[in-house]
């Protein structure tokens, strides 16, 4: 979908002969630069990527020209999640001190050892209690070391955390693992200060579905991302799970991407609490 010509793979680094080999290495290489690239605008410098490649912005098909990889962010604060098993990415990114402040969540997957699909999901003011300044402070402040490898839950179980907790705005008699402390970052809003009470069981809305959920799951950091559609709203949810636990939820949703949908989700999280 995009027209900008691709240089030569081998002038980038040692990526993958076989999609059998993906790699924590590979994938650390190609989610850097994606960094790279969206710190300089220049879609060219994000590597390997497939001659098919399918690219989205806000569920909707895009083009690198017109989308916001060509717009150089400053970027101040970065995350992947590496999933070797299916070999796919994810990537937070947070431009907080740029003239247009964003955070934007990434998901890449690969095939035949380029990246084949992109979906990133982009918000700005205006948007679900959107504050960049917030959430690079209070991203920057918790805990996502890697976790000790036989202390790792396994990706049934984080992925099962983030199911809990996407399943019980429709229906409450889920259980959610819920963490003590746990807290959520949504928007910019937090429901804690980083202290051992912090919460995140609560102003959980009622009657709203989250469908359509696509999964990246890094163990390594008991992570998971989870992209979806909240009641046709283009939203991210994205989990560490600590001994099964839920430790902490970064959640962004983009309100522009549909008309009336600030309308929806203000009649659907009545009584929601960030």
């Amino acid at each position: 979908m995009h027209s900008f010509s691709l240089l030569v793979l081998g002038a980038f680094g040692p990526f993958v002969t076989s999609a059998a080999e993906c790699t924590r290495e590979f994938l650390q290489t190609s989610a850097d630069s994606l960094v790279e690239a969206q710190a300089a605008g220049d879609p060219s410098l994000l590597q390997p990527v497939s001659d098919a490649l399918d690219y989205n912005e806000n569920y909707s098909p895009a083009t690198f020209e017109s989308g916001i990889l060509a717009t150089p962010l400053e970027i101040d604060f970065s995350r992947h999640y590496l999933d070797t098993t299916q070999c796919a990415t994810f990537t937070e990114l947070v431009s907080a001190t740029g003239s247009v402040p964003y955070v934007i969540g990434v998901q890449m997957y690969f095939a035949d050892d380029t990246i084949s699909k992109i979906d990133t999901l982009i918000t700005t003011t205006g948007d679900w209690l959107f504050n960049a300044t917030g959430t690079l402070y209070w991203a920057s402040q918790e805990d996502w070391r890697t976790i000790p490898e036989d202390e790792r839950d396994s990706r049934e179980v984080i992925q099962a955390g983030a199911d809990a907790y996407c399943d019980i705005f429709s229906d409450k008699s889920v259980e959610v693992p819920w963490g003590y402390p746990c807290a959520r970052l949504e928007g910019g809003a937090y429901t804690g200060n980083g202290g051992p009470n912090d919460k995140c069981d609560v102003g959980i809305p009622s009657g709203v579905t989250l469908t359509d959920r696509r999964y990246v799951v890094d163990e390594t950091i008991g992570a998971v991302s989870v992209f979806l559609s909240f009641n046709g709203i283009p939203d991210s949810h994205a989990f560490r799970v600590e001994k099964g636990k839920l430790r902490f939820v970064h959640t962004i949703t983009v309100m522009s991407a549909r008309s009336n949908s600030a309308g929806k989700m203000r009649r659907k999280t009545r009584g929601f609490m960030p």
